[in-house]
């Protein structure tokens, strides 16, 4: 059974479950499993994007290659250094997984060593380090909560969105990117995520209500240029989806893009109301 986009539903179905089980037992309970399984995802994100990359073919006429050891380092290193130091920590981790990536281009003398490097650079930045604010929101007071109500903002965004588009859709957003996204679509996802986070504000943090209202506008713009940097990177490598990890959903980026932008954004915009850094200072 497949779904109008031509997924297998039931498997999509299936694969959801097996990852939201362990994520929740994480956030709630066993802080270290969400750790553990957050790095195993960034590590197939990290080798989807690389093995599309590498799908390019230099101006040299050489493909290019991307050192991946430093890469998958780098995926386990960056929200582990979140975990225990926070946000400086973090930044050292990124700084260090540069490093390494430059040393391993010089000694396995990759050919187009520049775009080598730049390429694995941006890989390092996209997925681990962005996605290891994920972990800095943990961190912070209410910090389980924190992250559900994120990702709950993230699902608002493109339910709604979903919604909107399909009865009121007109008028695409960017059509040469994503053209099934309209303004009617993210007109509605600023609606629905913004009614998600004054409940949460209202019901899990007891904070004033526009702070829910300004995060969930916050993520709905994070996430929605998250959705279209994967598209661009997508339609540039001229492939559907980055890999076919996860059955009925394509690859691990492929569900986690929209995540991308949303939790630096949601971070900085949480520790912006409430002055809660995770007991790290951000050194601002």
């Amino acid at each position: 059974m497949s779904g109008k986009a031509g997924r297998d539903l039931p498997a999509a179905i299936i694969t959801g479950v097996v990852l939201l089980v362990p994520a929740l037992l994480g956030i709630f309970f066993f802080e270290l499993l969400l750790i553990f399984v957050w790095t195993i995802l960034l590590s197939m994100g990290v080798w989807e994007v690389a093995r599309a990359l590498e799908t390019r073919v230099a101006p040299s006429g050489h493909q290019l290659r991307l050192p991946k050891i430093p890469l998958f380092l780098g995926a386990v290193a960056m929200p582990t250094a979140a975990y225990f130091g926070g946000v400086e920590a973090l930044t050292l981790a990124l700084m260090a997984t540069g490093l390494a990536i430059i040393v391993a281009a010089a000694l396995w003398k990759v050919r187009d060593p520049g775009r080598s490097i730049l390429a694995s650079v941006f890989v390092a930045s996209w997925v681990p380090f962005m996605m290891s604010f994920a972990v800095l929101l943990l961190n912070l007071d209410q910090g389980d909560w924190r992250l559900v109500v994120v990702v709950l903002l993230v699902v608002s965004n493109d339910t709604f969105g979903y919604i909107f588009g399909v009865f009121f859709g007109k008028h695409p957003m960017a059509p040469k990117i994503s053209p099934k996204k309209s303004w009617e679509g993210f007109a509605g996802s600023l609606l629905g995520a913004s009614g998600v986070g004054v409940l949460a504000s209202w019901l899990i943090f007891d904070e004033p209500l526009y702070v829910g209202a300004v995060l969930a506008v916050a993520v709905v713009v994070a996430s929605t240029a998250g959705d279209f940097s994967e598209s661009m990177v997508k339609r540039e490598l001229g492939i559907k989806d980055m890999s076919r990890l996860l059955p009925g959903h394509g690859g691990v980026m492929d569900r986690l893009d929209s995540l991308v932008f949303a939790m630096p954004t949601a971070f900085f915009v949480v520790v912006a109301f409430s002055g809660d850094t995770g007991g790290v200072p951000l050194g601002l």
